[in-house]
């Protein structure tokens, strides 16, 4: 299992330097932010990847947050998979192993949400083969409201289609969009339980706690409000031997990674 911040920690000044501080307070995995947009030199994600490599860092990236392949505006469409692809190459020059994918909302026509983003998606495999790239998962992430594309249901249809998908299983999200689906450790089982056959080798969660309505996700909030707790997601998966990526999102990014790890007896000091 392997913990980290979702982006640079600001204590490290540098991409580099982020990579050290994450290391320091014990954590392994790190998920670069290109939300707005994945703009940085190959030979800089080269360098970047190499120091992640060099301290055991485990790289993923999260793609920008205005892709949607169900857009009623085509040229959008177009866009969303030059910005899947722009975060793709980035991710093969970091060695980072998925992008996650925020891959539409229903909008004017929830009807064609899924073969909109099955649409999108093969056009992106298709060019990620053209151009080689063989070594980066697709993840398409599950959403937090109401009006997104992203149950667990609906991915698993997407990857009965497209080669190279898997879910990102964010839990708040899931608990925001159920309006407080998960209250007992057995409700948050039973949502392992559903991931983990469409997993792959390493399941890769988001967590967090969040703040929610009748809609849905409003924003996410430290573990401390316990709202889910995520106690309950370490219980259940305590004794697990599924490899795992646990990237923290509350607002205390680096903290909360560490706060979520030591909730694991093997990891806890003492």
């Amino acid at each position: 299992m392997r913990f980290g911040p979702a982006g640079y920690p600001s204590e490290g000044k540098t991409p580099e330097g982020a990579l050290k501080y994450t290391k320091g307070l014990g954590l392994d995995a790190l998920e670069v932010e290109f939300v707005r947009g994945a703009r940085i030199a190959p030979e800089r994600a080269r360098a970047v990847g190499d120091r992640a490599k060099d301290l055991d860092i485990r790289l993923s990236c999260h793609a920008p947050y205005f892709i949607s392949f169900n857009s009623d505006d085509q040229e959008t469409r177009e866009k969303s998979i030059g910005w899947v692809m722009d975060t793709m190459r980035a991710a093969h020059e970091l060695g980072a192993y998925i992008i996650v994918i925020h891959a539409a909302s229903y909008g004017k026509s929830p009807d064609t949400a899924l073969s909109s983003v099955i649409e999108g998606l093969l056009k992106c495999k298709e060019k990620m083969d053209d151009a080689g790239i063989k070594d980066v998962i697709l993840g398409v992430e599950t959403m937090g409201k109401k009006g997104q594309f992203g149950t667990l249901k609906e991915i698993s249809k997407v990857m009965e289609n497209v080669d190279g998908v898997r879910p990102v299983l964010d839990v708040a999200h899931v608990h925001a969009r159920d309006v407080g689906c998960i209250r007992t450790k057995e409700d948050m089982g039973r949502l392992v339980d559903e991931f983990f056959p469409l997993c792959g080798d390493i399941a890769h969660f988001h967590i967090s706690c969040i703040k929610y309505g009748d809609r849905g996700e409003i924003s996410h909030l430290p573990l401390s409000t316990k709202d889910p707790d995520m106690q309950f997601l370490a219980d259940v998966l305590a004794d697990s031997e599924q490899d795992c990526t646990f990237i923290c999102e509350s607002p205390l990014i680096a903290e909360d990674a560490v706060v979520f790890r030591d909730m694991f007896p093997k990891y806890r000091k003492g």
